[in-house]
């Protein structure tokens, strides 16, 4: 455990007074202060329980109206489109956003931020092709989808899919939050998973009580804390270095090389790379997982979806933007004084830890339970989202598809609770045992849980826009694109990592763009070699 020796405890004898710690907090900002260690004071603490019972509360208020399962899973499909956008972008990229992007920018280099570029073709792809097709659809869960059209294999296949992305998913990015709680409270790794356990019962709580109405709600309030935590480490950082000198005017020898376009495979990013990866990402997200499906279904009607996805788009580039300046920012503070930055953080390859060491030893009282409140709202978005997506999934694909007996609608939402506390629980437990997953949080993210996400779309793709597909085509299309995908992800582990650069053969980038090509054009040749199928009834 690092040694934070807090100034304010020489000059303020009653440093636990709240009024005290707020002014005490506002003059540490223009002071470098000596290289110290992480830890919560009384205040910091108070801020975090709060937040903590306040969203279990409001899962409690929303939760004691609810009568039916529409209510509890799509908010009776008349939400705030403001809302639901804002709901997207905490459910999808809150901690991932969060915990990578400075890490990426700094450790890096900035050519991740040129994702933003690829912001308006997604917004006319999903808006004008996407959701005039869905919203026609009003359905709980969309793998419902797949079955009028392929079948209630390829229902079953598609909700099964999900399940292992999100269940991955909640469970990886959950054990980073706690793994950069633990650094930011100044504890050992071995209360990581008494930190897992709290947040996640925290989340469970209020999302199997409050359904998807209080996750939309409490999202805005994440996203809120959020975006404040990067505000707050730019600021305090700009305060202490006497304004923007933190701003990088040219390429930092600290960072990769990041060419605009590479033939090489093994070239990690790429200008062209990261905009053809995040369109293809954000599509297959929106036309496929039942995280946005689900909240496209909570507006009213066409119109409000577009603006749903347009405020989430919006949500998405300040954010990043502003993440992505934090990560310069605390490149320029660390090389402006190299004293306070741990030799075992120095290396790129570390970058990743030093935003919440930043927190952890940089930023006084009040403003680390902030940040810290908001690194742990991060969290909760990816878990209560989550929660509430696979239950609906679970329900509806699931126990629903097969009961033989009827339930009545009061019944039918304690089931769906049941099931959300399961949910909870196995993604708790999956998550002590993450420690097995090593790398940047970037390439991991895409190596994994993101791997799933071209196939899911690939069926949407198939069963909505191909009137000629056909079951075996698409489970063809679906086996040989996912292959594909695994080969390319774990390409270093299966054909040896480059011995000169240190890297796999194949970058994470061309994960997606490979899987889709091959998924597609598999499906579409299988399925045109077969003879046409009947009409479904």
């Amino acid at each position: 455990m690092l040694n934070r020796n807090r100034v304010l405890d020489t000059e303020f004898p009653s440093r636990h007074h709240p009024a005290v710690m707020f002014v005490s907090s506002l003059s540490l900002l223009a002071q470098v202060p000596a290289a110290h260690a992480a830890g919560l004071t009384v205040i910091d603490w108070i801020i975090v329980v709060v937040y903590a019972i306040a969203t279990i509360v409001l899962g409690w208020w929303f939760g004691r109206r609810q009568t039916s399962t529409k209510e509890y899973f799509i908010g009776s499909g008349k939400m705030n489109p403001m809302l639901i956008g804002v709901s997207l972008f905490a459910s999808l990229l809150s901690t991932i956003t969060y915990l990578s992007i400075p890490g990426e920018t700094q450790g890096k280099g900035p050519v991740y931020l040129t994702n933003l570029l690829a912001y308006p073709f997604i917004f006319l792809i999903v808006a004008f092709v996407l959701l005039p097709v869905y919203m026609k659809q009003q359905v709980t869960s969309a793998y419902e989808l797949l079955e009028k059209q392929l079948g209630v294999g390829t229902r079953l296949l598609g909700a099964s899919l999900f399940l292992m992305l999100r269940l991955v998913w909640m469970s990886l990015l959950i054990f980073l939050t706690a793994k950069a709680i633990a650094t930011m409270i100044g504890v050992d790794d071995k209360w990581i998973p008494l930190i897992v356990l709290g947040t996640g019962l925290v989340s469970v709580t209020y999302a199997t009580l409050g359904g998807l109405r209080a996750v939309v709600i409490t999202d805005l309030i994440q996203t809120i804390l959020l975006y404040g935590g990067a505000v707050l480490v730019i600021g305090v950082i700009s305060v202490r270095m006497g304004g923007f000198g933190w701003f990088p005017t040219e390429w930092n020898p600290n960072w990769d090389h990041q060419p605009f376009f590479s033939l090489d495979p093994k070239t990690r990013v790429t200008v062209v790379g990261t905009i053809f990866s995040v369109l293809i990402w954000y599509v297959c997200t929106s036309g496929g997982d039942q995280v946005s499906v689900q909240r496209f279904m909570a507006t009213t009607d066409l119109r409000s979806a577009r603006w749903a996805i347009g405020m989430q788009l919006i949500v998405g580039a300040v954010v990043g933007l502003t993440l992505g300046m934090a990560g310069f920012a605390l490149l320029g503070y660390f090389q402006a004084n190299p004293g306070l930055l741990p030799p075992e953080l120095a290396a790129a390859s570390e970058a990743d830890k030093i935003f919440p060491y930043f927190i952890a030893a940089h930023l006084p009282p009040i403003v680390s339970g902030l940040v810290v409140s908001g690194l742990f709202a991060a969290a909760m978005s990816s878990i209560d989202s989550g929660v509430n997506s696979i239950t609906a999934v679970v329900t509806n694909d699931f126990i629903d598809r097969f009961r033989r007996q009827p339930i009545s609608e009061a019944h039918h939402v304690w089931v769906a609770r049941i099931v959300a506390f399961s949910v909870g629980v196995i993604v708790v437990l999956v998550s002590s045992r993450m420690d097995l997953v090593s790398g940047n949080i970037t390439a991991v993210t895409n190596k994994t849980v993101n791997l799933l996400t071209v196939p899911i779309f690939c069926l949407f793709f198939f069963a909505l826009f191909v009137n000629f597909s056909h079951p075996i085509g698409v489970w063809t299309g679906s086996v040989v694109g996912t292959a594909a995908g695994v080969l390319i992800a774990f390409s270093g582990p299966i054909f040896g990592i480059d011995p000169e650069t240190g890297r796999d053969p194949i970058s994470f980038q061309w994960i997606a763009p490979v899987s889709l090509t091959i998924n597609l054009l598999v499906g579409t040749l299988v399925s045109l070699a077969l003879p046409r199928r009947k009409e479904s009834a």
